[in-house]
Order: structure tokens, then sequence, then C-alpha cells
């Protein structure tokens, strides 16, 4: 973004939330942005999380996040986390990652995230002690294109009695590109405003999406603070490009391997027809052998 486009985008940031209009710069889903938002405001990350996780508030007594940001880095930190880790009540562990990207290994990779956060056991433990694990993403993309879901959750079970085989491993996908196929549980726990507000695009919209709800009021209050941040709009900024990247560097990948494929399709189709020709010749070879030797024999 040019110097300029910077200055007029950060005017608006002089009037509060109530009167702010026009595209929001970095939204929710800048991965900055939403760690940022979460990590600063702990009513917002009770809310979400009891959305998502089915919980009444009073349920909570405590939600951590224990992997925070820490601004001594550069922006552009190879470092920098896109997970975003929380301890409930001092009992369970939860993963949150914001993916846009469809970088066609969020079954591996979110099943690695998960791996590693439930291995946490001290040496001397009883395996008995580990803490129940979840992994969220949210994902701007379907997954799987096949069985289209909003909000999908992945358990460890017996595969043809359904049996479950442990509650303390679990995987879940907001669909944040099919927001209405929320159904009317999703609905209930308004894990769908969530989704609505994480995807909006200008402050309008923000604004009436958090309407008369007080968390998403308050998530909407901090994202336009941050907004007015030049620090943390640095940190976005440098996000939302490695994000352009690696979507142009997947898109190119991706082009490479299709021309690759075509290339290796063509290349098996002329081997196909070179041995068609090479079959057709020794036939004929074979046959020019047998007039030979039925005329030398004459």
């Amino acid at each position: 973004m040019s110097e300029k486009s910077e200055q007029h985008s950060a005017c608006p940031f002089s009037e509060p939330l109530a009167h702010a209009s026009g595209p929001i710069d970095y939204g929710f889903t800048n991965d900055h942005m939403f760690r940022s938002v979460l990590q600063q405001n702990n009513r917002v990350l009770k809310s979400l999380i009891c959305s998502l996780l089915h919980l009444n508030p009073d349920e909570v007594v405590s939600v951590e996040i224990t992997n925070p940001i820490h601004h001594g880095h550069a922006a552009d930190d190879k470092e920098f986390l896109l997970d975003i880790d929380v301890i409930l009540n001092g009992n369970t562990l939860i993963n949150l990652e914001m993916q846009l990207l469809n970088k066609g290994n969020w079954p591996e990779r979110s099943l690695s995230y998960l791996c590693r956060r439930f291995d946490q056991l001290s040496s001397g433990e009883d395996y008995i002690s580990c803490k129940p694990a979840h992994h969220i993403g949210f994902l701007d993309f379907q997954l799987f294109p096949e069985y289209a879901e909003f909000y999908a959750t992945y358990k460890l079970l017996n595969i043809k009695n359904h049996h479950l085989y442990s509650d303390k491993f679990t995987l879940r996908v907001v669909d944040l590109s099919h927001i209405e196929l929320a159904t009317e549980e999703d609905r209930a726990y308004g894990i769908d405003l969530w989704a609505r507000l994480f995807k909006s695009k200008t402050w309008e919209e923000l604004k009436m999406i958090a309407n008369n709800n007080p968390a998403l009021t308050e998530a909407s209050e901090s994202l336009y603070v941050l907004n007015a941040d030049e620090m943390e709009r640095e940190f976005a900024r440098a996000r939302a490009e490695r994000e352009a990247f690696d979507n142009y560097y997947t898109k190119k990948t991706a082009e490479q391997a299709a021309q690759i494929e075509k290339l290796v399709a063509q290349i098996g189709k002329q081997a196909s027809q070179l041995e068609e020709q090479a079959a057709v010749i020794a036939a004929q070879q074979a046959e020019l052998e047998k007039y030979r030797q039925a005329e030398n024999a004459k």
C-alpha cells in the first residue's frame, strides 16, 4: 500500500467507531489483527470460545493465550506465530488459526498442530493426565467440497460402530466461505455471527453485524483501535503482503504443475504413438523377413 493510501485510510480513526465508514484496511481475516484482537480483549476471546465449544459463560473460569505476540521482533519476522494457543479453565488446550489460502495441506497441518498441542505431558506424568486438546481452523475455502459444511467437528471414532475412541482429541473447522450453510445449532450459539464479523469488508457492515451484541461490538472496537495504531498496521501490512506472496506463489506453482502434467500427458501420447509405429514397422519387417526366406527357399 502506498504512503498516500495509508494516510487516506488512517483519516477515519480521528472519529469514534460509530462514525466510521468505508473499507476496513486490515480486518479479522488478517491473521495479525485476528490474533491481536483476541490477545488484547479477554472478554472477546472468552465469548468466541464459548460459542465454538457450546459453553455457557458461567462454565468459563479462565481463558488465557499462552503464546502471546511480542512486538520486539520485525513485522516480517519468519518466526511470527500464525496460530493462537489458549488454555481454558486450566485444563483444556485450544489452538486457533485463521487461514485464507488453500495450500492443499490443511488436514495434515491441523493434525500436526493438534498433535503438538496434545503432547504436553512432563516426564513421569501418567497418560491419563493428558488435557483435552482442540484445533479450530477458520478457513476461507471449502476443505472437502464433496462434504460442504459451515462448522464441522472431527473426532477419533471406530469406523464400524462409530464408538468414540477419545473425547480429548478434536478438530474443528469453520468454513468462512459458506456461512449460509450454518445450522440452527450454529446460529443458536452465534457462530455464524462471528464468521460474518470476521468476513466484514466495511465498517458499516461490521457495525451492522455487531449491533446489540456486546462481545461482537467489543471485538469491532478493538479492531478499530488496532487499525489506528501504526505499529499494528505495520505488522498487519507485513502479514497481508506475505499472504499475497503466498497466494501468488501457490497459484504459480499450481499453474506450473498443470503445465507439467499437460506436457507429461502429451509426451505419454507421443510415446504411445511411437510404440504403435514401432509395432507396425516390426510387423512389416517380420513379413519382409518371411518373404525373403520364402524367396531363398525356391
